[in-house]
C-alpha cells in the first residue's frame, strides 16, 4: 500500500509528459543552488508574487525553507549537481557512504553545535535520511509543477522521489511528494528500503495580515543489519575470485532488522494586528502580529533478532525485541515586530511536553532499578532579531529554559556583510549548553549490557562555537571554525563486560568526557576555468585538542573533480563529463554498533588513506538532466584492505549507475 500513492504519480507524470508546454524561461538561467531568491536578507514574511500581468519565468516557482529563506527552481547542470545527485540530495563530502544506500554514514568531518535544543530518541547512524522538520520544503509557484528524482540502487531496487506542487489560486499552495527506495545490496542480509511520505500547504491573505504553513510527514524505513564480515583477511582482502561475488563472503548475522518509523504534524501561523505598507508598493513597513507554532511527532526505533547472539553479551530473552519509543508535542506563542527600519523582533514562549519509553521495566540482579520511561513537560523562553542595512545582514536567536531537566540554553548570532557583487564576508557565535540525546540518558534492551540510567549522572553538553568566512567568485570560499566542547557525550567499548568475556563481542556504552576538547576545522574552496575544461577543488583540515582521545577526525579531506563542459548537437543538449577524486587520510575511523544504530569511538584500527575515484557524463536536455556515473571504479587496482567505511564495513565496490531528474511544468 505505500507505493500506491508512487503509482498515482507515475501515472500523472507519464500524461503530463506529452501534454505539457514549458513555461517561458528567461534568456538567461538562475543557478539558485545556494541561497539566492526574493528574499535576500531579513524582512517581513514573503508575500506570493502577482503572476496574473507578466509573463512567466523559471523565478515563479519558489522553494521556501523552514527557515523561510527563499529560492528559485533551478534546471541548470553545474558540478554542485553533481555532487547532490545522491540518495541524500545533498553534498556528503564530509560523509562516509556504507556499500549499500539507505544505511548509515560514517564522519569524516563534523560540526560539534547541536541543532535540537530538547533531546532527540537516538540511532543517529540510521537518521541521514530521516526528513526532520527543517528539511520539509514549502512552495509559491505560478502553474502545477513537478520533480521527479530516480537512480539505481545495488541490485533489485531502484530509488525514486516524486513530488507535485500546486495552487488553488496564486496564494495558497499545496503540494504532496513520495520517496521511496529498495536496495537489495552486493553482501548477504544487506537490504535496505524506506517510504517518505509528506504534504504541505502555504497560505497568505489577500491582505497579507495572516499567513500559514503546515505539513506532514509519514516515514518508515527498514534495514537488515549484517553486523559487518566476519572473515575479512580470508575472504574479502585476499581478492581470491570465489568471492568477488560479495555474496558469498560470511558476514556475523543473517536475522538483525533495524526498523524506524515516524509521524509528524506541524503548523505555523501569524495574524497581523497591524500592518502599514509602503505609500507606493506592495512592501510592508511596519507590522504587530502575534503567532503560534505546533508540532506533534510520534517515532519509534526498533532493533529485532530471531536468535541472541553471544557478539552484544549475554541476553535475557532467546530471542531479541528492543524498542524505544518517544512522543513529543511542542506548542510555542510568540509576538513579533517588524519595521524596515528597525528590523524584525519576535519574543516567545513554548511548551515542550515528551514522553520517552519502554514496555518493561528492569530490576537488576544488585537491585538496580531502570524505569521504563522519561516523561515531562519544559517551559521555555526564547527571542530573535533580524535586520539589513544596505550590504550588513544581522541574525541572532537565543533560548533560555525556566522549568524542567532536560532544556537548556543557547545563543548564536550571525553577520554577513556584501563587499561587492563578488566578494562576501561571514562572521557568527554559538554558546549553548544541552543535555545529550535520551538514548544516551536511558537505554533498555534484551541483551543485559545495554541497560542504563545516565540522567542523575551525565551533564549538558556545553559548546562554544566561532565561524568565519570569506566567499569570492575571484580568490574561492574560505571558511573557518573553532569549537570548544566540555562534557563531550559519545558512545565507546565497555572495557569491563568486554574483558569478562573472552570471545568476539563489541559491547559499548554511553560515556562523557570531564575534560574541554577543542576542534578547529578548516575549509577552501575554489574552481579553475580553461576554456571548456575546469577542475573544482575542495579541501578539508581539522585538529582535534583533547586531553584524552575521545573524537576521531581525519586531518585532512580533498576533494577534486576534471570535467569538461559544452554544448552539442547544435545545442540541443548541454554535456559534462569528467573524474571526481576523493581521498582523506588514515584515521581511527568509528565503529558502528547495529543494535544502537550508533557509531562509536575506536582506537584500535586505523582505516582511510586510498583514493575513490567516480567517472561520470551527465547531460541536460530542456529541464531534463541526465546522470551516469562508473563509481570507484579504481577499486579492481586498488587495495582491498583500504576500502571500508568503517571497521568490518566495506566500502562499496566499481558499479554503473544511472538515473535522471525530470522537472514538468503546466
Amino acid at each position: 500500500m505505500k507505493y500506491f500513492l508512487l503509482i498515482l504519480l507515475l501515472n500523472f507524470f507519464s500524461i503530463r509528459l506529452y501534454s505539457q508546454e514549458d513555461p517561458a524561461l528567461p534568456a538567461r538561467e538562475l543557478d539558485t543552488t545556494e541561497t539566492a531568491g526574493p528574499r535576500k536578507g531579513p524582512g517581513p514574511r514573503p508575500m506570493p508574487a502577482d503572476t496574473t500581468s507578466k509573463k512567466i519565468t523559471i523565478e515563479d516557482y519558489k522553494i521556501i525553507s523552514y527557515a523561510r529563506d527563499t529560492t528559485f527552481l533551478d534546471t541548470t547542470l553545474t558540478i554542485q549537481k553533481e555532487y547532490k545527485y545522491n540518495f541524500l540530495r545533498r553534498d556528503d563530502f564530509e560523509l562516509m557512504p556504507f556499500a549499500n544506500v539507505g544505511q548509515p554514514y560514517n564522519k569524516l568531518g563534523v560540526d560539534l553545535r547541536n541543532p535540537n535544543f530538547y533531546p532527540m530518541i537516538g540511532a543517529r547512524g540510521l537518521h541521514f535520511n530521516y526528513m526532520e522538520l527543517e528539511d520539509i520544503k514549502y512552495y509559491n509557484v505560478a502553474t502545477p509543477m513537478s520533480d521527479l528524482f530516480f537512480k539505481t540502487t545495488f541490485e533489485q531496487g531502484q530509488l525514486l522521489d516524486a513530488s507535485l506542487a500546486f495552487n488553488t489560486s496564486r496564494r495558497l499552495n499545496f503540494s504532496i511528494a513520495f520517496k521511496g527506495f529498495r536496495s537489495l545490496g552486493k553482501y548477504q542480509y544487506n537490504q535496505a528500503e524506506s517510504g517518505q511520505f509528506r504534504t504541505t500547504t502555504n497560505y497568505v491573505t489577500a491582505n497579507g495580515r495572516y499567513s500559514l504553513r503546515a505539513h506532514i510527514a509519514a516515514q518508515d524505513m527498514d534495514i537488515e543489519a549484517n553486523g559487518g564480515l566476519v572473515s575479512e583477511e580470508e575472504q574479502f582482502e585476499s581478492k581470491d575470485p570465489d568471492f568477488t561475488n560479495r555474496v558469498k563472503i560470511d558476514v556475523r548475522f543473517n536475522d538483525a532488522l533495524n526498523r524506524i518509523l515516524g509521524k509528524r504534524y506541524y503548523f505555523d501561523h501569524l495574524y497581523k494586528l497591524v500592518k502599514k505598507d509602503q505609500d507606493s508598493s506592495r512592501m510592508e513597513k511596519t507590522s504587530l502580529g502575534i503567532g503560534h507554532q505546533f508540532n506533534y511527532e510520534t517515532k519509534y526505533y526498533s532493533f529485532n533478532q530471531t536468535s541472541a547472539n553471544s557478539y552484544f553479551g549475554d541476553a535475557f530473552q532467546t530471542s531479541i525485541s528492543d524498542r524505544a519509543n518517544l512522543k513529543t508535542m511542542y506548542n510555542q506563542v510568540n509576538a513579533e515586530f517588524y519595521n524596515a527600519t528597525l528590523g524584525r523582533l519576535q519574543g516567545n514562549v513554548s511548551l515542550y511536553n515528551y514522553n520517552y519509553f519502554f514496555n518493561s521495566i528492569l530490576i537488576a540482579e544488585d537491585g538496580t532499578v531502570i524505569p521504563n520511561k522519561l516523561k515531562g513537560e519544559e517551559v521555555a523562553i526564547g527571542a530573535e532579531y533580524e535586520k539589513r542595512i544596505q550590504g550588513f545582514d544581522f541574525r541572532a536567536k537565543g533560548k533560555y529554559n525556566v522549568s524542567g531537566r532536560l532544556g537548556g540554553s543557547f545563543l548564536q548570532a550571525s553577520t554577513a556583510y556584501l563587499l561587492n557583487d563578488r566578494h562576501k564576508l561571514r562572521a557568527s557565535g554559538h554558546v549553548s549548553e544541552q543535555m545529550p540525546n535520551f538514548n544516551f540518558l536511558l537505554n533498555q534492551s534484551d541483551y543485559s549490557n545495554y541497560n542504563w540510567l545516565n540522567l542523575y549522572t551525565f551533564d549538558k553538553e556545553q559548546v562554544f562555537g566561532l565561524n568565519l568566512g570569506f566567499e569570492s567568485e575571484v580568490w574561492g570560499d574560505l571558511s573557518l571554525s573553532y569549537t570548544t566542547v566540555g562534557n563531550y557525550t559519545y558512545f565507546g567499548t565497555n572495557v569491563e563486560a568486554t574483558a569478562e568475556d573472552d570471545g568476539d563481542t563489541s559491547i559499548v556504552m554511553p560515556l562523557q568526557e570531564s575534560n574541554v576538547l577543542n576542534h578547529t576545522k578548516v575549509k577552501y574552496s575554489k574552481e579553475l576555468k580553461w576554456g571548456k575544461f575546469a577542475l573544482n577543488n575542495t579541501l578539508m583540515y581539522q585538529n582535534v585538542s583533547q586531553a584524552n582521545q575521545v573524537l576521531n577526525v581525519p586531518e585532512l579531506v580533498t576533494r577534486n573533480t576534471l570535467y569538461f563542459s559544452s554544448d552539442v548537437f547544435k545545442k540541443a543538449m548541454f554535456l559534462q563529463t569528467g573524474i571526481t577524486l576523493k581521498y582523506f587520510t588514515e584515521y581511527y575511523m568509528d565503529g558502528y554498533n547495529p543494535l544502537l544504530g550508533e557509531f562509536y569511538l575506536q582506537n584500535d584500527e586505523k582505516l582511510g588513506g586510498y583514493p575513490m575515484l567516480d567517472f561520470f557524463i551527465n547531460a541536460r536536455i530542456q529541464q531534463t538532466r541526465i546522470y551516469l556515473k562508473a563509481e570507484h571504479f579504481n577499486s579492481s587496482f586498488g587495495k582491498t584492505s583500504e576500502f571500508y567505511s568503517a571497521p568490518n564495513y566495506p566500502y562499496r565496490d566499481f558499479v554503473i549507475r544511472f538515473g535522471l531528474v525530470w522537472n514538468f511544468f503546466s
